[in-house]
């Protein structure tokens, strides 16, 4: 079943983003290559494809895995949470319809 990882940002996380972003963009990739990954994606803190020294607000996993429990532990083990960019995860099941 697939599974919604929404993340949400610290305050300006923008160089703590960048610090850890290669290992984060691994286990995405991992997730990828096992054709698990629907998508994957940050959210900019403005109106921008490209938001500069603004970052990001957070970001958005849709992914496959056998358990609500494996997807908040894979959640869990994110780069991006060991580093503090998150204040808050939440992951819950995605049905994708389209």
């Amino acid at each position: 079943m697939y599974y919604a990882i929404i993340s949400e940002d610290i305050e300006n996380s923008l160089e703590q983003r960048k610090s850890v972003r290669p290992a984060h963009l691994k286990r995405l990739n991992k997730l990828a290559d096992q054709d698990r990954l629907l998508l994957a994606g940050p959210h900019p803190a403005i109106d921008s494809p490209d938001p500069g020294a603004a970052g990001f607000s957070g970001s958005l996993v849709v992914a496959e895995f056998e358990s609500l429990e494996q997807a908040q532990a894979w959640a869990d083990a994110d780069p991006y949470a060991a580093a503090g960019v998150y204040t808050s995860v939440t992951v819950k099941p995605f049905k994708r319809v389209l």
